[in-house]
């Protein structure tokens, strides 16, 4: 059996360890804001750039830019063989910050 049937989650803090600034500071970049924006719909979107809209960047930025989202609490990246699905922790971000991601997302 391969591993292209393991699924495990990449690190992220708990709920009651998102920080506030840490969160702003993830979304303080364009592309990070465009990421938001498109997360914002609940979904699960694969890792690859062309999927997300960002093909003009190189994969190691999109990564490094999901990465710093990840580790402040914004989302939860689930892999499954050598593939990785991102989806916005909008449960955990609204439980801890109300409000917060609706304000961001209609201004986007």
């Amino acid at each position: 059996m391969g591993d292209e049937h393991v699924e495990e989650w990449l690190p992220q803090p708990d709920v009651a360890d998102i920080e506030l600034v840490k969160v702003l500071h993830a979304l303080g970049d364009p592309v990070r804001l465009a990421l938001l924006k498109v997360y914002a719909d609940g979904e699960q979107y694969s890792c690859a750039p062309g999927a997300l809209g960002l093909g003009h960047l190189h994969k190691s930025t999109v990564s490094h830019h999901m990465r710093i989202m990840r580790e402040a609490g914004v989302t939860s990246t689930r892999v499954v063989g050598r593939s990785r699905y991102v989806r916005l922790r909008r449960g955990d971000l609204d439980a801890r910050f109300p409000g917060l991601l609706d304000a961001l997302v209609s201004a986007l």
